[in-house]
């Protein structure tokens, strides 16, 4: 598994912090930006390269993203095919665990104003170690998502 991290200048160290911590555990990590902390910068510049590696290989390769809510972000990341983008900046921790068990997300949007880095770091485990669940139910779900995406693209 490759995980795609990207952000723009709010999320910009928490990135730089998993980064490095991801590294350190032994994942393969693809740095699609931002390289620098840059104040003016645009979130769809960046998270729509890691969205896009992720739309290549949905079941494979994960992405974790980064911004001020996660918000835009995710809505970014979701316009691709075949990526299921959740959002997490606080709450209940078991967010970003439940995405992965009943909507098997492939992208996890992290909103760094909200959270700091070593939460991020434990939702961010637990996400990566959270399989989905075999249920039917939710293949199924998931299924009608892309068949229905599909008919809605032009």
């Amino acid at each position: 598994m490759i995980v795609h991290l990207a952000s723009d200048h709010a999320g910009f160290y928490h990135k730089e912090a998993v980064q490095v911590w991801l590294m350190d555990e032994g994942y393969k990590i693809v740095d699609h930006g931002a390289v620098s902390l840059d104040n003016e910068d645009d979130f769809p510049d960046f998270i729509s390269k890691a969205a896009l590696a992720v739309s290549r290989k949905p079941e494979k390769d994960k992405a974790i993203i980064f911004g001020g809510s996660g918000q835009g972000e995710a809505i970014m990341a979701n316009r691709f095919p075949q990526v299921r983008a959740a959002v997490f900046y606080g709450g209940d921790n078991s967010i970003p665990a439940l995405s992965r068990q009943h909507n098997n997300s492939n992208v996890l949007s992290i909103g760094a104003r909200f959270i700091s880095v070593d939460l991020t770091k434990q939702v961010i485990w637990e996400w990566l170690h959270t399989e989905p669940l075999p249920l039917i139910k939710y293949k199924r779900r998931n299924q009608k998502i892309e068949e229905i995406t599909k008919k809605i693209q032009p």
